[in-house]
């Protein structure tokens, strides 16, 4: 099972989860994924809490306010959905979508 790291988690993150599947083919905000390409570049959400940079090379790094750790690792992208694989072992699944990537109830927008 793998390792996950709570203090990312907020009620719409959990909720996310939750609701996950209920509409095939669709995001759980009943949305169809817009077609994806590769995510490669500076990340932030609109708080500056979460900073994602997404490279070339298949990792990434990141903060998370509140966070001392650094978030690095590696990242695989399928279809609209990228896993990102932290040092720890730590996965968090990324919604990616034209201009935007959510993630553990975040919302990025490419800087």
């Amino acid at each position: 099972m793998p390792h996950v790291d709570a203090t990312v988690l907020d009620a719409a993150a959990l909720l996310a989860i939750a609701m996950r599947g209920l509409e095939a083919g669709h995001d759980t905000l009943g949305v169809a994924p817009a077609k994806v390409t590769t995510p490669v570049g500076s990340w932030r959400s609109a708080d500056g809490t979460v900073r994602l940079d997404i490279r070339t090379d298949g990792t990434y790094a990141g903060s998370i306010a509140g966070r001392r750790k650094p978030a690095r690792g590696t990242y695989q992208l399928d279809g609209a959905t990228m896993t990102l694989r932290d040092d720890s072992g730590l996965r968090t699944p990324v919604t990616v979508r034209e201009g935007v990537l959510e993630m553990a109830g975040h919302r990025l927008a490419l800087l």
